[in-house]
């Protein structure tokens, strides 16, 4: 089965102050929950215990590095924290136009929060199903990115049925297409304008016999 891990793990996590999260071969972190893992220091491992880094200690008689002036040290995670923080506030937005032929869907936005997603300009990336044959794929729309407590976007899969571990609260929205839901060992079809529940903690196999593209949202 692979494990989803949503921005509501490690919503979790940051309460119950947890900094490192364990993850195996069949375990797939979508986009928002790694933009909060970044923002909130935790560390990705497939290790069971993370093993903490200690910084090197200058040998004797040797002259200790500085960093910026007054001693403090500016690292990778702060300026990925402030250009986050800026592109929010539409502050990158000039500087990043040049570069939309590369951004996963276009949106326009108001400094309220409300976000507008063309659809027809998602691309999808690869589903990790945990087999290379799948025709599986998705992109997440909204996220925690857009200070949502949900997630949401587009999945497709073709031809292609494979297992899933539910770990939040998922609904779907069949737009086209055909798609298979099996739990229980029982086989439920779904078809466009039929929405569906997937509980936390359920076990599922999601299929279709052609191709079938749904809208999701999970909390």
């Amino acid at each position: 089965m692979r494990k989803l891990i949503c921005a509501k793990d490690i919503e979790a996590m940051v309460k119950n102050g947890e900094h490192v999260l364990y993850v195996d071969a069949n375990t797939i972190v979508t986009p928002s929950a790694k933009d909060m893992l970044h923002v909130n220091g935790i560390v990705i491992t497939d290790k069971p215990q993370a093993v903490p880094v200690k910084e090197p200690q200058p040998a004797q008689n040797q002259p200790v590095q500085q960093g910026a002036p007054g001693g403090s040290k500016i690292d990778s995670e702060t300026i990925y924290s402030v250009l986050k923080a800026m592109m929010e506030k539409g502050m990158l937005s000039g500087l990043l136009d040049c570069e939309c032929e590369q951004k996963p869907y276009t949106a326009e936005y108001d400094p309220c929060g409300f976000k507008l997603v063309r659809g027809n300009t998602a691309r999808l990336d690869v589903l990790d199903t945990g087999n290379q044959n799948d025709k599986a794929f998705y992109q997440e729309l909204i996220g925690s990115g857009d200070h949502s407590s949900m997630n949401a976007g587009f999945m497709t899969i073709e031809r292609s049925n494979f297992d899933w571990d539910v770990t939040c609260e998922e609904i779907y929205y069949i737009i086209e297409g055909t798609l298979t839901i099996t739990i229980d060992g029982k086989t439920f079809v779904a078809r466009p304008g039929d929405s569906l529940y997937a509980p936390k903690g359920s076990k599922v196999a999601w299929g279709s016999p052609d191709k079938v593209k749904v809208f999701y949202a999970t909390f």
